[in-house]
């Protein structure tokens, strides 16, 4: 499986043996109103591409990035001296953190290393908002592989205990691979107005990874029952055309139970997702979660 080099939290590359076995066959074309990180589109297998996310943030990140996968060698020799210009660590081409630091602490010794670079770097971006190339680079370093902006506009998020390491490396690697052979269109809009341009046929598919209504996520902060309602009312919409869709969302969760989304799926198939639900306010793994993956083909 092919994994996004966002490294989104919520991300559905570990999901995808199981969806895969459930999307269609035969897509002549793949949309995906809430793109985020990826990982979904870049294990499926389509004619056409058409991604949209209504953060501007992301769609230029992917563009940025599709528009190197032809020279993807130009791509990281930039990146690494974007790495070197600010002192950050690499671990894929060299182990920099001194002994005593990971030592001293053996679980956080990235962040350590890493943290005033990190915020010189965010200074540099702050200053020159149109460097996407430094936002990405953010994104790899900051902390959950975010993007977070405050109410002045600067990005504000702290450094991660991470850094450049052979996921990454590896992540990008198979992103520039598979995007670079692909025919894909990146939209930013609201996810209704973006249905609202396509032209789709039986033969397309919509699959749909949307903010959980009944998640406290950083990404989901901002939907709310208006929201939950209006994509349902979509969907049937759809259904009503032909257009197969599919939707994966918490039906559960610490014990809270999205009753919209549970009458729903009554009315079209639907397939519990054994999943690992992690949130970002907390890391740990979501036992009493359940996922759904509800479709109508």
């Amino acid at each position: 499986m092919a994994r996004s080099p966002l490294f989104y939290v919520g991300d559905k590359y570990k999901l995808m043996p199981q969806l895969l076995e459930l999307f269609p066959n035969n897509i002549e074309t793949y949309v995906e109103p809430f793109f985020g990180g990826g990982s979904s589109q870049l294990n499926v297998e389509a004619k056409f591409y058409l991604l949209n996310d209504i953060d501007k943030n992301i769609i230029d990140i992917h563009k940025m990035l599709i528009k190197n996968s032809k020279n993807k060698k130009n791509f990281f020799k930039n990146i690494f001296e974007l790495i070197n210009k600010y002192n950050l660590s690499c671990s894929y081409k060299e182990d920099i953190i001194p002994i005593d630091l990971k030592t001293e602490f053996p679980k956080t010794y990235y962040a350590k290393y890493n943290k005033e670079s990190y915020s010189k770097l965010k200074n540099d971006y702050n200053d020159n908002k149109n460097d996407v190339l430094r936002l990405y680079l953010l994104l790899l370093y900051g902390f959950n592989h975010m993007i977070r902006f405050n109410g002045s506009g600067d990005f504000n998020l702290p450094v991660g205990n991470v850094d450049f390491n052979k996921n990454v490396y590896n992540a990008l690697d198979s992103y520039f691979d598979i995007q670079g052979k692909r025919n894909i269109k990146l939209f930013n809009k609201d996810y209704k107005k973006f249905i609202d341009t396509l032209s789709l046929t039986k033969n397309d598919f919509v699959y749909l990874d949307p903010p959980y209504f009944i998640s406290a996520s950083e990404y989901n902060k901002l939907w709310d029952l208006k929201n939950e309602m209006e994509l349902y009312s979509l969907l049937d919409a759809l259904n009503e055309k032909g257009i197969r869709f599919g939707i994966t969302n918490l039906l559960i969760h610490k014990g809270v139970v999205n009753t919209y989304f549970e009458e729903f799926s009554k009315k079209y198939k639907s397939k519990v997702i054994k999943s690992n639900y992690i949130s970002f306010n907390d890391n740990t793994i979501k036992k009493q979660s359940v996922e759904l993956y509800v479709y109508n083909y």
